[in-house]
């Protein structure tokens, strides 16, 4: 069986994230994609996030601009991302990189791409081979990658999207965009989404409803976000699709890694939810047929302890509601806004018609959520 997993990064969020100082054990998308034992382009794919500088530009399998703001405040790029994406299911690229430019190579290297390792392993040239009159891009040998790894044909039999923030929406639109398509709406899709966030002016309905493709959808989800312009999207699903929503405690970034008590600098004050969250990631992915190295394979006394110390903290995860990464804040009286398909409401009176009583979001306590059903 063929599988592909998806990994999106969230807005200003990047592969190499697995090593940025604000998440104390790895921001979780790019430590997911790190830590996957499978074949990169055949089976798992990392894509940055919008407003993350273009890091990927020569790479993508579609041709592509620089966004920068306009990839921060609105997500622009995230539509490329995706087709990307989609090309990269197929095995198919419809743009080459043919040259890097000196600023290109700066641009990288000042970003903190490890260039001078690849290079001296001899890589940095994938950027350009010329034996004679040929020249090979990177994007022919990634399609090379895929033709030999990818079990029973270029289309894989299964796709995972793993998301956060603008990812997670991401995740939304590859599988809709997957429906659309008549290569690939007959494979099937699972979606791991924490907090999923669109920004203003992003409720379009391939980013708000999914489709029969999609038979698993587990989303995490941030209490005590407050920012103007986050709130969070809990996509509308099929009869037929297993859905798991479930409330955490903590800002945006806490479920992603970040530990700190305001939910954006470096500190290791509060691990406990990014924990739970990269747990039952690693759950899913590994039922879903991706095989992780570091995993956490947290024991039930172990989340119930974790569960215990989100308990104990429960003051300082609401005093995080003062904090915003826009400036200004929203909500919905007491609570967090979220985007349930098309209606707008509270985060506590979210019900959704195919959750199960304990998975719904006007839940006293995450300590009444059942995660059983996950692994």
């Amino acid at each position: 069986m063929s599988i592909l997993t998806v990994y999106f990064c969230g807005t200003g969020s990047h592969r190499f994230d697995d090593q940025n100082p604000n998440f104390w054990n790895g921001e979780l998308v790019a430590t997911l994609a790190s830590n996957d034992q499978s074949r990169e382009f055949a089976n798992w794919i990392a894509i940055d996030g919008p407003g993350s500088g273009n890091l990927q530009a020569d790479d993508l399998f579609i041709e592509n601009k620089e966004y920068g703001l306009t990839g921060t405040l609105f997500g622009a790029g995230w539509e490329q991302n995706v087709a990307h994406a989609l090309q990269v299911i197929k095995g198919s690229c419809t743009w080459q990189r043919e040259k890097l430019t000196e600023q290109d190579y700066n641009r990288l290297k000042s970003a903190g791409v490890p260039i001078e390792d690849v290079k001296k392993e001899g890589s940095w040239f994938w950027r350009q081979y010329d034996y004679g009159d040929r020249g090979v891009t990177p994007q022919q040998l990634q399609e090379g990658i895929i033709r030999m790894h990818r079990k029973d044909g270029l289309i894989p039999d299964q796709v995972n999207i793993v998301g956060w923030s603008r990812g997670g929406i991401s995740a939304h639109m590859l599988a809709n965009a997957m429906a659309d398509d008549p290569q690939l709406a007959h494979v099937p899709v699972n979606i791991f989404a924490i907090d999923p966030v669109p920004g203003i002016n992003n409720l379009q309905p391939h980013r708000l409803h999914l489709r029969t493709n999609v038979k698993e959808y587990v989303g995490f989800f941030s209490r005590d976000e407050r920012s103007k312009g986050f709130a969070c999207v809990i996509p509308s699903t099929y009869p037929d699709t297993r859905v798991h929503i479930f409330p955490l405690p903590g800002r945006h970034a806490t479920l992603v890694g970040n530990a700190s008590a305001d939910g954006a600098s470096a500190g290791n004050e509060l691990p406990d939810p990014g924990l739970i969250v990269r747990h039952f990631a690693e759950t899913c992915l590994t039922r879903w047929g991706v095989t992780l190295q570091k995993r956490l394979e947290l024991s039930e006394g172990q989340v119930a302890d974790y569960l215990d110390a989100m308990d104990r903290d429960d003051a300082r995860y609401r005093a995080m509601r003062k904090h915003s990464y826009t400036l200004l804040s929203e909500s919905e009286g007491e609570h967090r806004l979220v985007h349930q398909g098309d209606m707008r409401k509270a985060f506590s009176f979210v019900r959704g018609a195919h959750m199960a009583p304990e998975e719904g979001l006007d839940v006293g306590s995450w300590r009444s959520l059942s995660f059983e059903r996950l692994c």
